[in-house]
């Protein structure tokens, strides 16, 4: 062993040890690796930042964009919400579907394609339900993972396999070769993650806060079911506004007068007003439901909107801009309602909803009697609110993006992002150039903004794959990988076949983790078959297990697909290692079981 092998081999354990206690951040730590493995003289200054240029990175960026796009235009709620209508509210069976659905799309696609897919849905199902983010978001990036050996087609990784056992004289793997070990493998891990690895999970309330879910103070605001609503006759349970919109109905007010406390199997009525309670984002998105009204575009309050919806140039409430005001203390509105104070007709504006610091309104808007702290969400014209500004008895908190659905475009999205994908699945382009075509066509056709998808992009992930990349650009230099692959020889190569076939499966998911699998595959697999050779083996067992192993990627969050889960799930490294180990021990297990009866050893 040489200096520069030793090196590499103390700054390995270092970054890992740096990575396992997370006093550092781990885009902190991958920065500092690189930059050590520059002064070190290991890698020069173009090596060290290639993997910000490699496809990986571009990839994960491709897909960040064009996820983000999905989520602009209202499909992934769409998604989500066919998801929570099959699973209703229960944690378990919310998670096998989600593994499920994965798995079986993973099984025809890019694994880092299928995880980043369903990431946003995940988490609008996890917002939706009483299911914990971190017990869906790490079996989803698992279960994308498992179904890499399903096919030929799953990952990159075993075409890269195939390409090697070509030259060195052995057919090419056929596309279905894997399935009798991969179909076990998928279906025993998904089991494995739904029965024992979600417990394994730790819960961390303070690393899951979402800082912009707290400042979305709960609002009341009325709405009004229209005469020719499909709701008209369905049950509140059938109606589905809690599960679809995450509203709660707080009361029903029929007739005008009578106040009725929501039941389950309550009816609704035509003009029924019913008072939910939500976020503000929810509020709004009642706009988008057929058959029920926000009260105040229902009946259409400020004269300008009726005047404009009449006009046709405009539906209701889709000219006017959206504020938060505050009534401050000394206003002239403390202890008055809205009514009374002639609200509407004295600014200008409609007040859609009003938030009480967490306390439950039950009576209308209209005849709640405003306190001091009472925040209104206020719909209007500009100069309307403009003056609100001006004006002594409330305090203009800020204006209201309202990011509405682009439900036009959602078509449009689902075809781009699909077309890449099978753009790059049927050999035409490679993944990484299907999906950044894809963001350029997501932009042209005004899916999304570069604006908004810079705003979604996970750099922190980014800083740590295009870091780590360094790092297997290292270990293929030194010779590091081919020296630890030689001491596998000489540990066991006159041992029982199986245990030398045990040491390049544990060499190959060693080197998986700080190297990409097609470079621990194509590091280790010349000197298997060459092993293989000598020893008068059958070198396809050996090539076959290798490819099994390289997608065994479940012990570091340095996979792409994890990457992607790792910092919304709020996970540390030790997790990974934690619920990954038992996952990595059984796919050994079943690899040493079914791949020498698959492609016998004597062969």
């Amino acid at each position: 062993m040489d200096g520069q092998i030793g090196l590499l081999l103390v700054i390995l354990a270092g970054t890992a040890v740096l990575f396992a206690f997370e006093r550092v951040p781990a885009d902190v730590v991958a920065i500092g690796l690189l930059v050590t493995l520059v002064l070190t003289g290991i890698l020069t200054m173009d090596e060290a930042f290639a993997g910000f240029g490699s496809t990986t990175f571009f990839l994960l960026l491709g897909l960040f964009i064009l996820t983000a796009a999905l989520m602009r235009t209202g499909v992934v709620d769409m998604v989500g919400l066919r998801i929570l209508r099959r699973t209703g509210d229960s944690p378990d069976r919310l998670l096998l579907i989600v593994m499920v659905t994965t798995a079986a799309l993973s099984s025809v696609l890019s694994n880092t394609a299928a995880a980043a897919f369903f990431l946003p849905v995940v988490l609008g199902l996890a917002r939706r339900t009483s299911a914990k983010a971190e017990r869906l978001l790490l079996p989803l990036a698992f279960a994308a993972i498992l179904a890499s050996s399903v096919t030929l087609v799953s990952t990159s990784t075993n075409v890269v396999v195939s390409g090697v056992m070509a030259q060195y004289g052995l057919e090419r793997m056929g596309l279905f070769e894997l399935t009798p070990v991969g179909v076990p493998i998928m279906v025993l891990g998904v089991a494995y993650m739904y029965f024992i690895g979600q417990h394994l999970i730790p819960h961390r309330e303070s690393a899951l806060i979402d800082l912009e879910e707290l400042a979305k103070p709960p609002y009341v605001t009325e709405v009004v079911v229209m005469p020719d609503s499909p709701l008209v006759g369905n049950t509140l349970e059938e109606a589905g506004l809690g599960r679809d919109l995450d509203l709660r109905v707080i009361r029903i007010v029929r007739n005008k007068t009578r106040y009725i406390d929501p039941q389950a199997t309550t009816r609704l009525e035509p003009d029924d007003v019913l008072l939910l309670e939500g976020t503000r984002d929810e509020v709004l998105k009642v706009k988008d439901v057929v058959g029920i009204e926000l009260k105040a575009d229902a009946k259409f309050a400020i004269p300008e909107a009726e005047a404009a919806n009449q006009d046709g140039n405009a539906n209701p409430g889709e000219m006017f801009d959206v504020i938060e005001l505050l009534i401050p203390p000394g206003s002239a509105l403390i202890g008055r309602t809205l009514r009374g104070t002639s609200f509407r007709e004295r600014f200008g504006v409609q007040v859609l909803a009003i938030n009480r610091h967490g306390e439950t309104l039950r009576r209308k808007l209209s005849q709640t009697r405003l306190r001091v702290g009472d925040v209104l969400l206020v719909q209007g014209r500009a100069e309307a609110l403009a003056n609100l500004h001006m004006a002594q008895n409330v305090r203009m908190i800020g204006m209201v993006r309202q990011e509405r659905p682009n439900w036009r475009r959602a078509p449009v999205a689902i075809a781009i992002f699909l077309g890449s994908l099978i753009v790059a699945s049927v050999g035409l382009l490679e993944l990484p150039i299907a999906v950044l075509t894809g963001t350029v066509l997501v932009f042209l056709t005004r899916c999304l903004t570069p604006e908004e998808a810079y705003e979604e992009v996970r750099w922190n992930a980014l800083i740590v794959i295009g870091s780590m990349l360094a790092l297997g650009t290292a270990m293929e230099k030194t010779g590091t990988a081919a020296y630890l692959a030689g001491l596998i020889v000489d540990w066991v190569g006159q041992s029982h076949p199986l245990w030398l076939l045990t040491g390049f499966f544990v060499l190959t998911v060693f080197l998986t983790q700080p190297m990409s699998n097609q470079a621990a595959a194509v590091v280790v697999l010349p000197i298997a078959i060459q092993t293989a050779v000598q020893l008068g083996l059958n070198p396809r067992t050996f090539a076959m297990t290798i490819a099994l192993a390289a997608s065994c990627s479940y012990l570091t969050p340095l996979e792409p697909a994890c990457l992607i889960v790792y910092g919304p799930g709020g996970y540390r490294f030790s997790d990974f290692l934690r619920v990954g180990t038992p996952l990595t021990l059984l796919i050994y297990g079943i690899s040493m079981l079914l791949a020498p009866m698959v492609w016998p050893l004597e062969g």
